[in-house]
């Protein structure tokens, strides 16, 4: 994976998974997004990195289009306009983001030994998820 920053979209696969979304039709890139998300969940054993990766940059994208969620300024990101996502997909990435960040996860094993277990990529994470817990209904972060 050739990756040049921190940023969810810093890599070749999430941009790559940024192309795919733009040459899809609107109506499918709702389903592109969830099938995403859903391929990190339901990985079993050790999640690929690059399975990690479209998890994320799902993950951001439907982070964005929540209240007071950080907005994808990436020129890496889809170009063409998304969807509003169905508010299930919330939780979706939620779930997505912690099976990324868990154990047997190459990405989280790589950021750890690029970055260390606090750097700016599980940062960007952490940041993520805290935008989407609270937009997800009945859903409380810890030490809330």
């Amino acid at each position: 994976m050739g990756t040049w920053d921190t940023g969810h979209f810093d890599n070749d696969t999430a941009a790559d998974f940024s192309a795919d979304l733009d040459e899809a039709t609107e109506e499918r890139r709702t389903e592109i997004v969830r099938e995403a998300l859903l391929g990190a969940i339901g990985a079993d054993g050790y999640l690929d990195s690059d399975e990690g990766v479209v998890a994320v940059a799902a993950a951001a994208l439907v982070a964005a289009q929540c209240p007071g969620g950080p907005p994808v300024e990436t020129v890496y990101g889809p170009d063409e306009p998304l969807p509003r996502f169905p508010v299930e997909l919330r939780a979706l990435a939620v779930q997505a983001l912690d099976r990324v960040v868990a154990d047997k996860s190459e990405l989280r094993d790589l950021w750890v030994d690029a970055d260390g277990e606090n750097g700016l990529w599980h940062q960007g994470v952490a940041e993520l998820r805290q935008a989407l817990a609270p937009a997800i209904p009945g859903v409380v972060l810890e030490g809330h």
